[in-house]
């Protein structure tokens, strides 16, 4: 979900994790009108908590990008935001992942009745958004070479796969340097695959938020074998410039 006009960001870089723990878990639940004591232990940042432990287990680098909670303040949607690459890949990397986590307001009325004792027809679920993003490229990338190492579904994350629903070809032409004439412009390529799908939680899950592990680690499992599998395609690159980071 990218920042409109009725969506507040909450930035989260260089900030502890644990100190944000509590007044993220009072923001989403104010977001769908349910702030109270009793939603301090939130399904939504435990999920997010787990996925951020298991990526730092597994010694993918979070990108320099800030990660953000970002609240629709009409809608009441919640989502969170994140980047990481492998491990000493220079700024911009090779290779990247981009997560999105959303909790619709739907699924807050949900946990809202089952934190309240009461039986929701659905048990909440959380719309996960997977994008392999292969970057700074010297040259135009073949499309069937990078999608024979982006199945058309991933393994099951929770009980169900994310589906790959698109691929993006990106052509960006820099202007030249002013101060040297002549010189002729510089051409970049990326290619992006995009994966849906949803998380749907079980009551044993928002009983006990250490069952969110499994999920977590399935996610990271696929990701990060994903991102050596592009990083080791044969793909012509050019070198980093910390001035192209984003």
């Amino acid at each position: 979900m990218r920042p409109g006009p009725h969506v507040t960001p909450l930035l989260l870089a260089d900030t502890s994790w644990s100190r944000l723990r509590e007044p993220l878990c009072a923001l989403v639940a104010a977001a769908a009108g349910s702030l109270g004591l009793a939603v301090l232990d939130h399904i939504l940042v435990d999920f997010v908590a787990a996925v951020q432990d298991s990526f730092d287990r597994a010694l993918l680098e979070r990108q320099a990008i800030e990660e953000r909670f970002q609240v629709d303040v009409f809608l009441g949607d919640v989502s969170f935001e994140t980047s990481y690459s492998l491990p000493g890949e220079g700024q911009p990397p090779r290779v990247r992942v981009d997560i999105s986590i959303d909790w619709p307001t739907w699924s807050q009325t949900a946990y809202r009745s089952w934190s309240m004792g009461e039986t929701p027809a659905e048990t909440p679920e959380a719309v996960l958004e997977v994008s392999m993003r292969v970057q700074r490229l010297a040259e135009a990338p073949s499309a069937e070479r990078v999608l024979s190492v982006l199945p058309a579904a991933s393994p099951p994350i929770g009980h169900d796969p994310l589906v790959r629903t698109a691929t993006t070809i990106e052509e960006v032409h820099a202007d030249p340097d002013a101060d040297e004439p002549g010189e002729e412009p510089s051409v970049r390529w990326a290619v992006e695959g995009s994966y849906e799908g949803a998380v749907r939680f079980e009551e044993s899950q928002l009983e006990d938020p250490e069952s969110l592990a499994p999920i977590a680690d399935a996610l990271t499992r696929w990701v990060s074998s994903t991102l050596v599998r592009l990083a080791d395609l044969p793909l012509t690159f050019h070198p980093p410039d910390p001035a192209d980071a984003t």
